[in-house]
């Protein structure tokens, strides 16, 4: 019991502490670390992982919300919306086969690892110039965020993630905001698809408390050390993003190996 504690605290520190560092994403290895490491079983691995990055965002959210990065309209509306998704996700992830939903969540980080690399390239951050464009513009940029939303809360609750990765996207492209704008508002839908997801699982009895308090406090130690070591390494973000996003497709190799049998795939 010793041993699965003192897991759980440096897993929850190697999640914050990449959070930290190099910003979304880190979340994705949640999952896997409290399956591979700390030893939990694949449906109670995602409840208490999702309790775990829930609880992360809201923390990170508050920082945003003091900077004034945040555009709250936007953010409750894709939060609201997004925990109708996620609600429905994550029933249907409870039902779903543990073995075939691993493999279906390795061949999303494999996903996340692509747009970790693509992030890096250094795209140019969006002006703004979609907003405010009268009734009829604020009525598709309504639309718009509601259809994002419900696409990002389904995957979330589904696979148990943030979903910060999609989420980020989801609000660029359909409010036009600026980037940090658009990051700080994502983790209201974050914390709030993760939460949700949680409860649902609570509620079937699919979240360790203890391990999930012991993630905690392990991820947000590790995210003082990963924010404090970003302002140093500040120019090198592009580096680290292609390094963890290496690590992505390694750990998604391996659970693509660990699941393949559930879609008759041999090992």
């Amino acid at each position: 019991m010793l041993l699965q504690s003192v897991l759980a605290v440096l897993s929850g520190s190697l999640v914050g502490f990449t959070l930290g560092l190099i910003g979304g994403g880190g979340s994705i290895m949640a999952t896997p670390l409290l399956l591979y490491v700390v030893g939990l079983q694949p449906h109670m691995a995602i409840g208490t992982g999702a309790l775990a990055v829930s609880a992360n965002a809201f923390i990170n959210f508050a920082g945003h919300a003091r900077a004034g990065n945040v555009r709250w309209r936007d953010a409750v509306l894709f939060a609201a919306v997004g925990v109708a998704g996620a609600a429905v996700g994550a029933w249907f992830g409870k039902s779903f086969d543990g073995q075939r939903l691993l493999f279906l969540f390795a061949v999303l980080m494999v996903a996340v690892g692509v747009l970790m690399l693509r992030s890096g390239r250094g795209r140019p951050a969006s002006s703004g110039a979609q907003e405010d464009q009268g009734d009829q513009g604020a009525g598709r940029r309504a639309a718009l965020v509601v259809a994002s939303a419900l696409g990002v809360g389904l995957l979330s609750g589904f696979f148990g993630i943030g979903g910060g990765f999609l989420i980020v996207p989801g609000l660029l492209f359909s409010t036009g905001m600026p980037m940090l704008s658009a990051v700080g508002s994502s983790l209201l839908a974050v914390g709030a698809f993760g939460l949700t997801t949680a409860v649902s699982y609570a509620f079937s009895g699919l979240v360790d408390w203890v391990v999930a308090a012991e993630y905690i406090a392990g991820g947000l130690a590790g995210g003082y050390l990963g924010m404090q070591l970003a302002c140093r390494l500040g120019s090198r973000k592009a580096a680290l993003n292609r390094i963890f996003a290496a690590l992505v497709f390694v750990v998604a190799a391996y659970m693509l190996y660990r699941n393949a049998s559930a879609f008759g795939f041999a090992p």
